[in-house]
This record gives C-alpha cells, structure tokens and sequence, in this order.
C-alpha cells in the first residue's frame, strides 16, 4: 500500500499511525530547514562492521535535557543543550500529540543517497513501548514499515515538507521501518524524532 495523499489516520496491523500533512506550513517549514541546517552541529557517525568502521549515510544530532544520554548500535549520544527552535517544534508536538518528551535525534539526509536501514526504536532507555513523533522538513523522502513476522505485510508512506507523523505505543515491538535510498534524489530532508528517555 502506498499512501500519496495520505488520510491522518494509517492502519498498520492493530495500530493506528497518525499523519499530518501541513502541521507545520510551508513557508515556515523552509526557514526551519535553513535554520536547522547551518546551526546545528551535524556530525558524521560511525558504525564497526568486521572490525572496519563505516560511515553512517547521514548526519545526525542529539539534543535533550541534560540527563538525556541514548545509545544505540554502539553508539553513545550525550545530549547538547535544546535550541530555541528546537523548544518551540517540541512544544507543538506536545500540545498536539498529548505527550511528553525529553529528547530529539536530528538527521539530516543531504540527498537520496543517504538512507536508515531497517530498524525497530526499542532501546531500553526509551522504555516499554514508546511513542516517536517524526517532523520532516524539506525534500518528500518514502519511509517503510514492515511487519516483523509477516514481511509481506509492509507499507510506505511519503512524509512531506512540515508534516508529523506519530508512531504510536507498542507499533516497536511488532515492526521495524526505514528510509530507503532514492539516488534519484538531490536535495535534502532533515527528520527530527522525538523521544522520551528514562535512564539505562
């Protein structure tokens, strides 16, 4: 299934995955992206595969409160200070979704090249069944889920400029998602996920 123009609500096994196109509006959208992209400490990743580090292929931050600190794939992430713009996209994501977080991992795709592979966001520090907001901002990427045990059981969705996307309690544990590689592409996207961490 494929959802272009995609209803707010998405049905995925016996989860409901909510979409807003437009939350943030288009014009403000593009000043969040150049804001974020020249003030925000990218930095490049590495990952060790037999011994051989290997760039992760994107950019990526991690801003939170103080005792915020995350890890995954080996990597330790202590968190920098909350941007102002960062506080205020938190606080909107908050007043709509109802929930509370304490984080936010940026990454920054330059173009479709960069990807995230398969994945589940079910590290201990981010508890039992957590909820994920994703904002996008800047070029429509093809996001995935798949079904852990029925593979075929898969959709994608396409997560435009300034929309939000809320995964919600328990879809972690059933399934895993990704950004696929798109070369066709070649302009960038920035995605911040927010989170709520609760210590190792």
């Amino acid at each position: 299934m494929i959802y272009n123009k995609a209803p707010n609500f998405i049905d995925f096994d016996a989860y409901t995955i909510e979409l807003l196109k437009n939350f943030i509006s288009i014009e403000e959208s593009r000043k969040v992206y150049e804001k974020l992209l020249s003030t925000i400490d990218w930095r490049q990743d590495f990952l060790t595969f037999g011994g051989k580090r290997v760039p992760i292929p994107r950019l990526q931050a991690w801003h939170g409160d103080a005792d915020a600190s995350y890890s995954y794939s080996g990597l330790a992430l202590k968190p920098a200070s909350w941007t102002e713009t960062l506080l205020a996209l938190k606080d909107q994501v908050e007043n709509h979704s109802g929930y509370k977080f304490n984080s936010v991992l940026l990454n920054y795709y330059r173009d479709g090249r960069d990807s995230m592979s398969w994945h589940s966001d079910n590290e201990k520090e981010l508890g039992q069944d957590p909820v994920i907001a994703s904002l996008s901002f800047g070029q429509t990427r093809k996001f995935s889920l798949r079904h852990n045990q029925n593979k075929a059981n898969k959709i994608n969705i396409y997560l435009d400029d300034g929309c939000l996307l809320i995964m919600p309690k328990g879809l972690q544990s059933v399934c895993m998602h990704q950004l696929p590689k798109q070369p066709e592409i070649t302009s960038g996207r920035i995605n911040l996920t927010f989170r709520m961490i609760y210590g190792p």
